[in-house]
């Protein structure tokens, strides 16, 4: 019985050990050692093939990082960093970050919760949260053109008038969340719907266009958006958090490479909302690759080499 137990344990310690050694970023083609951590969204792996492929272009090809694809949360990556199995992510989101890694209360001022995130991040961590691309990727509500033109909304307030008479949709996790959640959303905005369901948020879209919603909520960012030709709604009370998207790297890489700040920097301000929206969309609806779209729109602007010279 013992030398099974013996067995099982050096078993298993061979199998941790070979996990370890495989892990993406641990060894690079390069011989650099750096590695780009994505989540699983096509929204990150689409930003974060930019990040890799800015590298490359600027370094002239010497930086060649490596992907660590379909982590599940920016803790996730956050702790891939912290442990030196990464240095870069492709991108993070203020809102995220703020409330999750660094365990802050929500912020609904986009400039104040940018600034403290790039702050502490600085501070307790020694790393960088860049400027954002450009794009927030929040929560947001949304209908069809013909509902926004039919009853003329252009405003979450716009909604008031219309609580009982539709028919809505939210993600599921939003449902009951403290802070930014639907009880929130009621005392913030004043009035609750009097037909809500909560669904997962991947069903919303389909379920607007089709006519089984009038009113859904989803992610501002999503290429289901330009697809089924949907109007989102200005939250005019900002209640929703602000989630800008930044790429993120250590002092320690950048400082060893300054050419990765500069190629990292060159991304701030380049992508709106509506554009990382069709970016998205070609990706989830056309099945082009992400790595593809990403390639597509760095030659399409030239790699951005016109900016900051």
């Amino acid at each position: 019985m013992r030398q099974i137990k013996k067995l099982l344990t050096v078993t298993l310690v061979s199998l941790t050990v070979l996990a370890g050694c495989s892990l993406p970023g641990l060894s690079s083609s390069s011989g650099d050692g750096i590695a780009i951590t994505s989540m699983t969204t096509t929204e990150s792996q689409i930003v974060s093939h930019m990040s890799r492929l800015m590298i490359e272009h600027y370094s002239e090809g010497e930086i060649e990082p490596v992907m660590i694809n379909n982590l599940g949360s920016s803790t996730i990556q956050h702790n891939a960093m912290l442990s030196g199995d990464a240095q870069i992510s492709g991108v993070r989101y203020t809102g995220t970050d703020l409330t999750g890694v660094l365990n802050q209360e929500p912020e609904s001022d986009p400039v104040t919760a940018m600034e403290q995130t790039q702050e502490i991040f600085d501070q307790e961590f020694d790393m960088k949260f860049y400027d954002s691309y450009g794009f927030d990727n929040t929560y947001a509500f949304m209908v069809t053109r013909e509902t926004a033109e039919e009853y003329n909304l252009e405003t979450t307030s716009d909604l008031a008038e219309y609580t009982d008479e539709f028919a809505v949709g939210v993600d599921t996790s939003w449902f009951n969340r403290p802070g930014d959640g639907y009880p929130a959303f009621q005392e913030a905005y004043g009035f609750s719907f009097g037909n809500i369901r909560a669904m997962q948020i991947s069903l919303v879209y389909e379920a607007l266009s089709t006519g089984s919603l009038d009113l859904a909520l989803g992610y501002t960012t999503d290429g289901r958006i330009p697809a089924y030709d949907l109007v989102v709604l200005e939250d005019d009370l900002q209640f929703f958090p602000p989630y800008d998207a930044s790429p993120f790297a250590t002092h320690a890489v950048i400082e060893e490479y300054p050419v990765i700040d500069e190629a990292l920097s060159r991304l701030t301000d380049t992508i709106s909302t509506e554009t990382m929206q069709n970016l998205n969309y070609r990706a989830d609806e056309e099945g082009i690759e992400p790595a593809l779209v990403a390639e597509e729109f760095l030659e399409e602007h030239n790699y951005f080499e016109e900016e900051g010279e």
